[in-house]
C-alpha cells in the first residue's frame, strides 16, 4: 500500500490537533459550567433550607404548614418536603412523589447533606437538613430540577461539536496550504533533480532559496552531484584514454600485419614482424593486467593478507632488483631509516616498485634516488625522492589519474608505461587505510606514502616479526 503524501499527513495532523485542542477546551468549559450550576443550585437550596429552619424556630406548629407553603411556593422548579420524626407531613410540593428523594437522602453518609437523584427521567439536586427545636425536630428535604441547566448544556455541546467540526475543516485547509507552501522548495529540488542528465550534470539545488531545515539536504545533494559529475568526467576521460591507449598498439599490429601480408617475403622478415607484434602484444597484456588489478583494488578494498612487514627489507630487495638498471644510468640508490607496517607484502612491494621504476625512468644520469623511512606513534611514512625535471604544480593533483601523463602528446615510444602505476599505488594505499602525496620543487620530486600504525593479529608468529 502506497503511503500517504507528506501534505496529506500534515493536513490530517493540523485538523486532528485543532479538533483535539477545541474538544479539550470545550470539555473543560462544560465541566466548569456544570460545577458552577451545581454551586448556584446548592446555594439556592441552602437558602431555602435556612428559611425553613427559621420558620420552624419561631412559628406556631399549627400555623407552620401555611407559612411553609407561602415561603416555598414562589421558586420555579423547587420541590420541598418537611415532616416530623413520626412521619407527619407538614409541607410537600403538590403533585410530586418524594419516595426517591427520601431514599437517596437516607443513603447519605453521616455529615453529607448534598445529593442528587433521578425521577421520571429528570435529574434533581437535593439538600437534606434538620430543623425545629430539640425534641420536636423536623426532616427537611429541598430539591431543585436541573432541566433548565440540562437544556442549556445540550445546546452548548451541540454548538461546540459544530464549531469543532468547522474549525477542524478550516484548520485542515490552512494546514494544507501551509504544507503546500512549506514543501514548495522540495518540489523545486525535485524539478532540479529531474533536469540532471548525463549531459547536464552541472545542475545544482538552490541552497540559498530554501528554508534552513532543507538547506543541509540541498547542500548534501549538491555535494553528491559534484561527486557524480567528477566521477562521470573521470569515467569519460578513462574511456577516451583507454581507447587511445589500446588503439595505438592495435593500429601498429594491424598495419604491420597488412604490410607483411601484401606480398611474399623472406622468413627473416616474417620473424622480425612477429617479434615486433610480440612486443605490442606484451604491452597490451601488461595494460589489461594492470587495469584488472586496479579494478580489483578499487572495488574490493580488502587486504588479501595482513602481516608485519619490515619496510627496509622490501626496499633493499627492490634495490637489488633495479641495481643493474641504476648502474646502467649511473643513478645512486640510497636508503635511510627503518620501520614496520601491517599489510600485504606483495601489494606493498608493488607500490614501492611503481615509485622506484618511475623514479629511475625520470632521473637523469649521475642523479640519485633517496628512500627514507620515518615512524611515529600513529603512522609510518615512506618517502621516495629523486632528481629530475620538476613537475608543474597544476599537474600534481592529476598524477594519480589513470592513463595520465604529463606529456600530453603521448608520443613516448621509448616508454613501456601505460600510465596506471600511480593509480595502482594510490589504490593500494587506500586498501591499507593510508594515503599518498606528491610534491616537486628545487629539482627534486618526492612521493610520500603514509601508513597508519596497526598491529598484526599474530605478529609474534609472522616471519617479519622476529627481531633482527
Amino acid at each position: 500500500m502506497r503511503p500517504f503524501s507528506l501534505t496529506t499527513r500534515l493536513t490530517t495532523f493540523f485538523s486532528l490537533s485543532s479538533a483535539a485542542v477545541l474538544l479539550g477546551l470545550g470539555a473543560l468549559i462544560a465541566i466548569s459550567m456544570d460545577r458552577h450550576f451545581a454551586h448556584e443550585d446548592f446555594a439556592v437550596l441552602e437558602e431555602k433550607a435556612g428559611l425553613v429552619r427559621g420558620i420552624a424556630q419561631v412559628a406556631d406548629p399549627a400555623a407552620m404548614p401555611q407559612r411553609l407553603g407561602t415561603a416555598l411556593q414562589n421558586h420555579p422548579g423547587l420541590v420541598a418536603l418537611v415532616r416530623t420524626e413520626q412521619g407527619a407531613v407538614l409541607h410537600a410540593t403538590g403533585g410530586f412523589e418524594f419516595d426517591a428523594a427520601v431514599s437517596a437522602a437516607r443513603a447519605l453518609p453521616a455529615g453529607v447533606t448534598e445529593f442528587t437523584w433521578r425521577q421520571d427521567g429528570a435529574e434533581y439536586r437535593g439538600l437534606r437538613t434538620m430543623a425545629g427545636k430539640p425534641g420536636s425536630e423536623l426532616l427537611v428535604i429541598v430539591g431543585l430540577a436541573t432541566e433548565i441547566h440540562a437544556h442549556f448544556m445540550h445546546g452548548f455541546l451541540h454548538s461546540l461539536v459544530l464549531y469543532v467540526v468547522l474549525s477542524a475543516l478550516v484548520s485542515g485547509v490552512f494546514g494544507w496550504w501551509a504544507a503546500r507552501s512549506g514543501l514548495a522548495p522540495l518540489r523545486t529540488m525535485a524539478a532540479q533533480a529531474r533536469a540532471v542528465t548525463a549531459q547536464k550534470l552541472d545542475q545544482r539545488m538552490p541552497v540559498e532559496a530554501v528554508p534552513p531545515e532543507m538547506a543541509d539536504l540541498a547542500s548534501t545533494l549538491n555535494a553528491m552531484l559534484a561527486r557524480l559529475q567528477d566521477d562521470f568526467r573521470r569515467l569519460s576521460e578513462f574511456s577516451s584514454d583507454l581507447a587511445h591507449e589500446l588503439r595505438t598498439p592495435l593500429t601498429n599490429l594491424l598495419t604491420q600485419t597488412h604490410v607483411v601480408l601484401a606480398q611474399p617475403r623472406e622468413a627473416g622478415k616474417y620473424r622480425e614482424i612477429l617479434a615486433s607484434n610480440e612486443e605490442e602484444l606484451q604491452r597490451l597484456s601488461r595494460m589489461v593486467s594492470d587495469m584488472l588489478y586496479l579494478a580489483k583494488m578499487e572495488h574490493g578494498i580488502t587486504l588479501p593478507q595482513a602481516e608485519a612487514i619490515a619496510v627496509q627489507d622490501e626496499v633493499n630487495a627492490l634495490f637489488e632488483f633495479y641495481e643493474a638498471l641504476a648502474e646502467d644510468k649511473a643513478v645512486a640508490l640510497r636508503l635511510s631509516g627503518q620501520g614496520r607496517i601491517v599489510g600485504d607484502r606483495l601489494m606493498l612491494r608493488r607500490a614501492l616498485s611503481n615509485l622506484l621504476s618511475n623514479a629511475l625512468r625520470y632521473t637523469p644520469g649521475k642523479g640519485a634516488i633517496d628512500v627514507d623511512i620515518a615512524c611515529d606513534e600513529v603512522s609510518v611514512t615512506i618517502g621516495v625522492e629523486n632528481d629530475g625535471k620538476e613537475i608543474p604544480a597544476e599537474l600534481i593533483p592529476s598524477l594519480f589519474d589513470r592513463f595520465f601523463r604529463a606529456d600530453k602528446s603521448r608520443a613516448r615510444p621509448d616508454s613501456e608505461s601505460a600510465g596506471l602505476g600511480l593509480s595502482i599505488t594510490r589504490a593500494i594505499m587506500v586498501a591499507h587505510g593510508g594515503h599518498i602525496a606528491a610534491g616537486s620543487a628545487a629539482g627534486r620530486t618526492r612521493f610520500t606514502l603514509v601508513f597508519p600504525v596497526r598491529h598484526a593479529p599474530d605478529a609474534s608468529l609472522a616471519p617479519d616479526a622476529r627481531g633482527q
